[in-house]
């Protein structure tokens, strides 16, 4: 039977409601936290951070990274920059701004009361980056320096170059190092979590696998932290890590936690095109540059011509066009549809017709060539490693690529999911996106739940555990740990024909072309037919080579991937539910006169979370309706 969630929002004023929550909210002593076990999984900006704040605190915390060091952490990849209402460029920004910004840039679908604490948190998280010697970039007067990003017509964005995810992160983990030297924090690399477990309806261990040995292992605490990234390579060819996977969430889901709107995936338009069959990741051209690059295709349908030798007056600046108040700084979810729409008419770039240009050349005959390596030039190197061209010379050509998902675990305002005792920071959660994610707000909501949120909310949660700790003697931890191993060796005994990468490419192609950038009814239920059968002939064909006890990636490769085929049916079904468009949802049913999304308000102005029912059965379709009292819902335009 369905569910109706409550969030858990404070009364009150919105600029008032977080204040009034911490100072109504449960405190554990200095004393009782010595006594308090945290599990935190995930060492990136999120679980680092957190990692760290609560060891700081008190906690004995268990941090745990399948990553040789969580300095290999995919935050690393976000390389762009981070929001936060500073206004030091004095051009009008506020916290308000930032949180309408991004309340309409994800599309009116996210919660007021927890984005209006991520705009609040925001100005914080830059001092204390500061004060970890982060490099952001300044400008001549010593102030640090802000670029745009898009979906908001102020510079909020503070960035190192093209490399800010990366400074964050050792910002993140020298504060991390400091508490694993004091003891507080306790370091579990190279080490894969594969289970959860409840006891007695609460979250209180997890089942892992060392990636070295092979060693199964059980370990309790009085709560589990859960910062273990997003989805995205469930469409196998994605911006993210090769690592990158949803077993943590989806274990979790398994054992009775929500998953909230699956099917948002965010699709990047500045993407280096696919080059070939053989290709496993795509890599990411950062957002920033969007603000110096110029988005263009050529007016005319299969002008194969060099860019340099398309005149100005043939050249289709679409972004420009089509959004002229936002221009080539549109929102993702916009600007990949757009880029879309333009090589689907035949007038895309580069093999294949699957590309746009990003064109530099205005930008560095107003500001030179010394300047724009300054801003983005590891960036450059990069494309021109990969590509073998010199973007300073010729256009970049980018096309849309899977990269970030707003949809994960579904959280209160403590981030504790409806399972008690099971929180989730970051990615892993939904909260704060709504249908589309603004450049540059991932890793603001990564730091903003690791530093400031997750330390004043634990302690709601934890003072109610004082004396009740459980012991991997358990039944329920000789379970899990059960289960896992027969997983491994189910996975291991099949050995058929095809390996695991042939059958996740086949999921990830099915999941573009029926689930991408644009779906429709029709091909959702094509999709949702499919993948039952692929996943049996998953179980009856798949070969994992080596043994369960010894480093084996293809035994790791075969659990995430026989995951994602049980997770790909849930985020085609949420799809097929939501019969509208928003954000990074786009269905072709849905749209304006004019190409844009076109909201359901009436009927979907909700959270959908999904509980597991059973292997056979459909799961269960909770909402949480939104309320919005401080935006008026509008249909969103960048015009």
């Amino acid at each position: 039977m369905a569910t109706t969630l409550d969030a858990k929002i404070p009364t009150g004023p919105l600029e008032e409601k977080w204040q009034k929550h911490k100072n109504e909210s449960k405190l554990v002593s200095p004393a009782n936290k010595r006594k308090l076990d945290v599990i935190v999984v995930g060492s990136g900006l999120a679980g680092g951070s957190a990692a760290a704040t609560l060891g700081e605190l008190g906690y004995n915390v268990r941090c745990f990274c399948y990553q040789d060091s969580p300095r290999r952490a995919h935050s690393i990849a976000a390389q762009g920059g981070i929001n936060a209402a500073k206004n030091y460029q004095n051009d009008g920004d506020s916290v308000y701004r930032l949180f309408y910004d991004t309340i309409k840039g994800g599309d009116f679908r996210s919660r007021e009361g927890n984005v209006y604490r991520l705009a609040e948190v925001s100005v914080n998280i830059i001092d204390q980056c500061v004060a970890q010697g982060v490099p952001f970039a300044r400008e001549y007067g010593g102030l640090l320096a802000n670029r745009s990003f898009g979906g908001a017509q102020v510079s909020r964005t503070f960035y190192a170059r093209g490399q800010t995810g990366q400074q964050l992160l050792l910002g993140a983990y020298q504060a991390l190092s400091r508490q694993i030297a004091a003891g507080s924090v306790k370091m579990y690399p190279r080490t894969e979590m594969l289970e959860l477990v409840v006891v007695e309806g609460q979250a209180k261990g997890i089942i892992t696998r060392d990636l070295l040995t092979g060693k199964i292992q059980a370990h309790a605490g009085d709560t589990v932290v859960l910062a273990s990234g997003g989805y995205g390579n469930a469409f196998y060819l994605s911006t993210n890590a090769k690592g990158c996977n949803v077993t943590a969430a989806y274990r979790a889901y398994k054992r009775g936690a929500f998953f909230a709107n699956p099917c948002y995936t965010q699709i990047h338009p500045t993407c280096i095109p696919v080059a070939g069959s053989y290709q496993s990741k795509l890599t990411l051209m950062s957002e920033s540059l969007r603000n110096d690059g110029r988005v263009w295709v050529p007016k005319q349908k299969g002008d194969k011509r060099p860019p340099d030798q398309i005149p100005e007056a043939e050249r289709d600046y679409y972004l420009e066009r089509k959004y002229p108040s936002y221009g080539n700084l549109a929102p993702r979810d916009i600007a990949s549809r757009a880029a879309k729409e333009a090589c689907d008419t035949g007038r895309g770039v580069g093999p294949g017709g699957l590309g746009v240009y990003l064109d530099f050349a205005d930008a560095i005959k107003r500001f030179g060539e010394k300047t724009i390596r300054e801003r983005y030039g590891n960036l450059f190197d990069m494309y021109h490693n990969i590509t073998g061209e010199n973007a300073y010379k010729a256009p970049m050509r980018i096309y849309p690529a899977v990269h970030y998902t707003m949809g994960g675990l579904w959280v209160d305002y403590n981030l504790m999911s409806n399972l008690p005792g099971l929180h989730v920071l970051g990615e892993a959660n939904f909260s704060d996106h709504g249908a589309n994610r603004l450049g540059a707000s991932a890793l603001m909501q990564g730091l903003a739940d690791g530093y400031f949120v997750i330390p004043y909310t634990l302690g709601n949660y934890l003072a109610t555990q004082m004396g009740k700790k459980v012991s991997v003697d358990r039944p329920e931890f000789k379970a899990a740990e059960q289960e896992t191993r027969a997983r491994i060796e189910r996975f291991l005994s099949i050995r058929g024909k095809r390996t695991v990468a042939d059958f996740h490419r086949e999921l990830g192609l099915l999941l573009w072309e029926k689930c991408g950038m644009a779906r429709d009814a029709a091909g959702l239920k094509e999709a949702l037919q499919r993948i039952p059968e692929l996943r049996q002939e998953f179980w009856e064909d798949v070969n994992v080579l080596g043994g369960g006890e010894e480093f084996n990636q293809a035994l790791e490769y075969a659990g995430r991937v026989a995951d994602f085929l049980e997770f790909a049916e849930l985020m085609c079904l949420d799809a097929l539910e939501r019969d509208e468009s928003c954000g990074g949802h786009f269905r072709v049913e849905y749209q304006t006169e004019d190409g844009e999304a076109l909201r359901n308000d009436d009927d979907f102005c909700h959270v959908a979370a999904w509980q597991y029912a059973g292997p056979d059965s459909r799961p269960i379709r909770n909402v949480e309706p939104l309320i919005f009292e401080n935006v008026k819902l509008a249909q969103r335009s960048y015009k």
